[in-house]
């Protein structure tokens, strides 16, 4: 490992053009004129870069009107990237995401080819688990295994102290990527992303082990938990919340920008069951958050929750990310004008032509109020595995570069 990791950063992280694809150059300078356009013509994502890019993710994030709609992109560091696919294709997740020098060059890929207006850490959502002495691992073909058995109140009386956990000691890693990454990003004039995973969706990770379609063990858990058989279900939330919010505290202090939570298994849930048991748990997280750095930018994505957007207008956070199923125009009247938003382009939409891709961006962004207004570009879910790298570039330089229906 640590012969690896010096021929990585010694060969590989000295030059932006390793993890350039092919079809997009890159400058020879690293991180600087993000992106070589396909014509000279090309606005804001071109080589130009403009002082208020460095911030202009974090102001959109805290509700200020911006020059224009910044833009990042969930999995923007994925698979759809054949140099990334390089290192997903040899090494293991947890080698990829907790190695320093190879976490941090599959970080700045994407941003080095496209331009972003953000660099996100490679890293998953369930990296801090063993903290609280939950295991896990990434399986190529089958995704998070979860080896730790966490479904009684004895199992959860197990599990380590949430208050007591030392980051630096447990993930010692995420300093030095986010440190690493914090460098790059003042010096390619973009703000860095850090993220966690919200505490239903890490919570029910680890119950059912894997991915579930139904996470019934999951449900049976909440269920006795409401009828008063067990409050595993409730004491183990609480828990996460704890770790979650002081891990997404430590990710601001070693360096990130801006947190986006991420509630991904807010699809298994009804309007109900998320008012119960995932917004309070998530709610704790975001306001131990927002106590401690108040000024950090706190993003908020319920995938597949779309069906109860009215239930999270006060999670306490600064933005509302918003998945591909419901219409940008009408999120935009459940949740009212002051909430600023994220999304929501369909991410199926990067198969298609230049223009069906263009015009999707500008209608987006138009139906959340036009350019700028407290609205952050982002597809409703993440990178599709097989995307046109092409097309990634087509989406975020006609963000940076529409103006308006009337410009």
């Amino acid at each position: 490992m640590m012969l690896f990791r010096t021929l990585l950063t010694g060969s590989l992280l000295s030059t932006s053009v390793a993890f350039a694809p092919s079809s997009r150059p890159l400058s020879s300078t690293p991180l600087r004129s993000t992106v070589a356009d396909e014509t000279e013509t090309s606005s804001a994502a071109s080589t130009t870069n403009n002082g208020g890019d460095r911030d202009i993710l974090i102001r959109s994030a805290r509700g200020e009107v911006t020059e224009r709609t910044p833009v990042w992109l969930m999995r923007q560091a994925g698979r759809y990237m054949a140099a990334f696919r390089e290192y997903s294709d040899k090494y293991p997740f947890r080698e990829r995401s907790e190695t320093p020098a190879m976490a941090t060059a599959l970080s700045l890929q994407c941003h080095r080819a496209y331009g972003m207006d953000g660099i996100i850490m490679f890293s998953d959502i369930l990296t801090p688990l063993p903290t609280l002495g939950i295991e896990f691992d990434v399986v190529k073909g089958i995704g998070p295994v979860i080896s730790t058995e966490v479904r009684s109140d004895e199992d959860v009386a197990k599990l380590k102290d949430a208050e007591d956990v030392d980051f630096d000691e447990t993930v010692p890693f995420i300093r030095e990527i986010l440190g690493t990454l914090a460098k790059e990003a003042e010096e390619a004039n973009t703000s860095l992303i850090g993220f966690v995973g919200a505490p239903f969706t890490l919570a029910s990770y680890t119950i059912e082990g894997k991915s579930s379609k139904n996470c019934l063990d999951t449900k049976k858990m909440m269920m006795a938990d409401d009828t008063g058989d067990s409050k595993a279900m409730t004491v183990f939330l609480d828990k996460l919340a704890t770790m979650i919010g002081n891990y997404a505290c430590h990710q601001i202090e070693c360096g990130a920008q801006v947190i986006q939570v991420f509630e991904s298994w807010a699809h298994q849930l009804s309007p109900s069951q998320f008012a119960q048991f995932a917004k309070p748990a998530a709610q704790k997280a975001i306001r131990i958050v927002k106590e401690k750095h108040p000024d950090v930018p706190v993003i908020y994505f319920a995938n597949g929750g779309s069906s109860y957007l009215e239930l999270q207008r006060d999670m306490g956070c600064d933005m509302i990310a918003v998945d591909w199923s419901v219409d940008m125009a009408e999120a935009r009247r459940i949740l009212g004008p002051d909430i600023p938003i994220s999304g929501n382009v369909d991410p199926t939409i990067l198969f298609g032509t230049k223009e069906q891709i263009e015009h999707a961006v500008r209608e987006c962004i138009d139906k959340a109020g036009g350019p700028g207004n407290k609205h952050l570009l982002n597809l409703g879910h993440g990178v599709m595995q097989g995307t046109p790298e092409e097309a990634v570039g087509w989406l975020v330089d006609e963000c940076k570069r529409y103006k308006g229906k009337d410009a």
